[in-house]
């Protein structure tokens, strides 16, 4: 099913069957309630039942009932937040978003950018084809902070696809890489919302790093 650009093949953020009632939380209190009253009614006047164990029973069984409650209230808690975020997601679609990146899908000029934390005297961005054969951007050094990179996959010699990237410094830091593009299409899945993004392809929410693109 699709619908406003959200594909969905299940319904992982349906709230929980078991919903939380007030009446049935009391029934087994006061089961126990009555059973109390009728084992006091009926006990041997010349040996009484100790009554602290009926109260000692009766706050067992309240503390069960608030932990299960408990349990089905951050259930409920967890599927609202979901829900959030499957909204937020689902409003992105035609919008621009900037995120971190493992993959490009290269069929034209791609702006990107990057963090270093620190200064990196040779920095080599690598890009891996389907079958394995790597590329190498000489990026020379880098100063600590932004890096934005263009790569033009016509001037690389390289065919339109799907590349991996990595990023080696001269530092051992692993920067990974920042890129913009419009969302197509918001897919549901168990791990949460997956976002379209022409020119990148499938990337979770999570990895989302600005909303717009960056200037």
């Amino acid at each position: 099913m699709s619908v406003s650009g959200v594909t969905n093949n299940s319904n992982p953020y349906a709230l929980p069957d078991d919903t939380i009632s007030v009446s049935e939380a009391g029934q087994l209190s006061n089961q126990f309630i009555t059973l109390m009253v009728a084992q006091i009614q009926n006990q041997d006047p010349t040996n009484p039942m100790d009554s602290t164990q009926f109260v000692e029973q009766y706050a067992t069984i309240s503390q069960v009932q608030s932990l299960e409650n408990m349990t089905k209230l951050q259930q409920s808690s967890l599927v609202l937040a979901d829900n959030l975020q499957m909204l937020t997601a689902a409003s992105l679609v035609g919008q621009n978003v900037t995120v971190h990146t493992d993959s490009l899908e290269l069929d034209g000029k791609v702006d990107a950018q990057f963090d270093l934390q620190h200064t990196s005297t040779n920095t080599v961005l690598w890009l891996t084809d389907a079958n394995g054969v790597e590329t190498s951007v000489a990026l020379g050094r880098q100063d600590a902070g932004r890096v934005d990179v263009a790569l033009d996959p016509a001037a690389l010699g390289l065919k339109p696809g799907t590349y991996k990237v990595r990023i080696e410094t001269a530092t051992g830091e692993e920067p990974r890489l920042q890129v913009a593009g419009k969302v197509s299409d918001v897919r549901v899945s168990d791990s949460g919302p997956v976002l379209n993004i022409a020119g990148i392809g499938s990337v979770p929410f999570y990895q989302i790093v600005q909303f717009g693109q960056r200037g």
